[in-house]
């Protein structure tokens, strides 16, 4: 393995704080969307969305995730007919009575538009194992590494000026024979992506405090 020398620009503690202060403003104000605008965005953007999500670490850097950028009308029409069957049944009978209420809130039903109104779907899939030359080989820490990296993606939508929405049909499996993706590979999320619509509307939601979430050991 070489090792080359990190590229890293000093700054000033004050200024690191005032950076820290700045992205929690930005990053406050992200929400996630279920009306989507049909406007366009270019597959260049979403190359360069998927490049970020690439980046985050992962166990042995085995990167052991597929992003699927879908924006073919027949074929998002196909994932949501899918996903509004699973869904159906989620709601009619696989999730309990605490699950449902705690929905309720949010105005969500078995019917999902956005499906075939966002201009861009992507579905990322976590690799089980790799396969080199015809041998499997492992990866390591899969979950973890494929949180991590739709958490970079999400994050770089936010900052690209475009919306998401972190979307688990469960179960997923049909997006894999709709994909055509290979055994080692099973779908982990479904985001999206696009502009919101004019006039959306998001919940209103309040975020716990930081006393909340947060232990300090100093």
């Amino acid at each position: 393995m070489k090792f080359l020398p990190l590229l890293f620009q000093y700054r000033t503690s004050r200024s690191v704080e005032r950076s820290a202060y700045r992205i929690y403003q930005k990053y406050f104000r992200r929400r996630s969307i279920r009306e989507f605008s049909d406007a366009p965005v270019s597959r260049r953007t979403i190359e360069q969305l998927i490049r970020t999500a690439g980046t985050a670490p992962s166990g042995a850097n085995k990167q052991p995730w597929t992003f699927c950028a879908i924006s073919d009308p027949v074929l998002k029409k196909k994932i949501r007919e899918a996903a509004e069957k699973e869904e159906y049944d989620n709601y009619h009978g696989r999730m309990g009575d605490a699950w449902l209420k705690d929905l309720e809130a949010f105005g969500t039903d078995w019917h999902k538009p956005f499906l075939e109104t966002a201009p861009w779907l992507i579905v990322i899939f976590r690799k089980i194992y790799d396969v080199n030359d015809g041998e499997r080989t492992k990866n390591y820490y899969v979950q973890e590494s494929v949180g991590i990296a739709a958490g970079f993606l999400i994050a770089a939508i936010h900052q690209a000026g475009l919306v998401t929405l972190t979307h688990t049909p469960s179960p997923m499996n049909f997006l894999a024979e709709l994909l055509q993706r290979p055994e080692n590979e099973k779908a982990f999320l479904l985001l999206p992506v696009g502009y919101p619509a004019e006039g959306a509307v998001v919940p209103d939601i309040h975020r716990k405090a930081l006393a909340d979430i947060a232990v300090f050991y100093e």
